[in-house]
């Protein structure tokens, strides 16, 4: 594999430790500036919703940019927003930041997977993707626990400028190591980009990401009160069993990178299936703390079996355009955050237990099975009108090609 993949790692690192570092800080940056928990918890959602604006809009407008250029960029953008947060003197100039931050995330990884796969043989090209998104799954193991510990001890703002650090040394290694034959424009421009996206099957690829994350993110958002009240666990413990979250992620991201590259769409289906099977089980595995631990394990390895194929397959039914597509996919994970973290509450909300979440989760993964499922269907229909209108373009009658020959 290319050592170019390790500066798109690094970035995904820096992306994937500011993502999801706010979660631990909240209660110092709310007491720092004088607001509620939930009040600063807005913070998240502006993060996110940064990554969803941002990640079509940036991929559109950069469409006749070099990619190389792109992305060093969009790691400057990463590395300003994350400045500017560290030096925010309040809440409403933070969530500004926060929302700057969020805009080069899904381009990032939308660009970055298009040059990733650019740089190997088409064989590695799944493999290629899940080594870009090793930074992604690593950030929850060692980046997330790391920066938390400095803002807790150094004060939050020390954490934002740590993590600006990682953005400047993804811009020092996507400068030395992304070949400079990525230099070049892309042909397609905004418009042809934009047009790809009218495509039935790039929706339909789109949509099982959001199902299938969104499954994800029912039962992970309610993660610390089902180790708590249900598995018994206190609650010092839970960043441990979130670090082995990261683990299963690591675990499951490599998997699906390889395997997708023997069976696509075999290697979507079965990630589908083994997150249908584990969040089904949630309610079993909770009981114990031992298999607590285990179902929070297999729960990162389910979900991120899925991640590689999922982009590489939104980015093969946008052939034309898949620097654009393979952005907007990063923004329907984010929608799937949001919507199924909505989904997870309302089950809690009803009184339905404390991993009601998890079961929730389940029928949202049945619902990304039954999108794969269409999108299959979809695909087998047109492959022959595809095939008839490829002839009829030749002008080669069936007779005359056996007279030929």
């Amino acid at each position: 594999m290319p050592l170019a993949l390790l500066a798109l790692a690094v970035g995904a690192f820096g992306i994937g430790t500011t993502e999801f570092v706010m979660m631990g800080l909240l209660p110092d940056v709310a007491d720092d500036l004088g607001i509620s928990i939930p009040s600063a918890g807005h913070l998240v959602s502006a993060y996110a919703l940064g990554v969803v604006v941002g990640a079509p809009l940036l991929a559109a407008v950069t469409a006749r940019m070099s990619r190389r250029t792109v992305l060093i960029g969009l790691m400057g953008l990463f590395v300003a927003g994350n400045a500017l947060s560290a030096l925010a003197p309040d809440n409403g100039w933070l969530l500004a930041a926060r929302f700057l931050s969020g805009l080069p995330h899904g381009a990032f990884f939308g660009v970055g997977a298009v040059v990733a796969t650019n740089m190997v043989a088409p064989e590695r090209r799944a493999r290629s993707v899940s080594l870009m998104f090793l930074g992604l799954t690593v950030a929850n193991v060692a980046g997330v626990p790391a920066a938390t510990l400095m803002g807790q001890h150094f004060g939050w703002r020390a954490t934002f400028l740590g993590v600006s650090a990682i953005g400047l040394a993804a811009i020092a290694a996507l400068a030395l190591l992304i070949p400079h034959d990525h230099e070049h424009a892309t042909a397609q421009g905004l418009r042809g980009e934009l047009a790809a996206l009218r495509s039935v099957p790039v929706w339909l690829s789109l949509g099982t990401t959001v199902a299938g994350f969104g499954a994800l993110f029912a039962a992970y958002s309610y993660i610390t009160p089902m180790l708590t009240d249900a598995a018994g666990y206190a609650g010092a413990s839970v960043t441990l069993l979130l670090a082995l979250f990261g683990v299963g992620a690591t675990a499951g991201n490599l998997l699906g990178g390889r395997l997708a590259d023997h069976s696509l769409r075999g290697t979507l289906y079965g990630g589908l299936i083994s997150l249908v099977a584990v969040l089904a089980l949630f309610p079993l595995l909770m009981r114990t703390q031992p298999t607590a631990a285990l179902g929070v394990t297999l729960l990162g390895m389910a979900a991120f079996t899925t991640g590689s194929p999922l982009q590489l397959m939104v980015m093969e039914k946008a052939s034309s355009a898949p620097s654009l597509a393979s952005s907007a996919n990063q923004a329907a994970f984010n929608l799937a955050n949001a919507g199924g973290a909505w989904i997870g509450g309302l089950a809690l909300a009803a009184g339905f237990g404390a991993t009601s979440p998890a079961l929730a989760g389940a029928a949202l993964a049945v619902l990304g099975l039954g999108v794969a499922s269409l999108a299959q269907a979809v695909d087998r229909r047109r492959a022959p009108v595809a095939g008839r209108e490829r002839v009829v373009a030749g002008h080669v009658p069936q007779e005359a090609e056996a007279v030929r020959h």
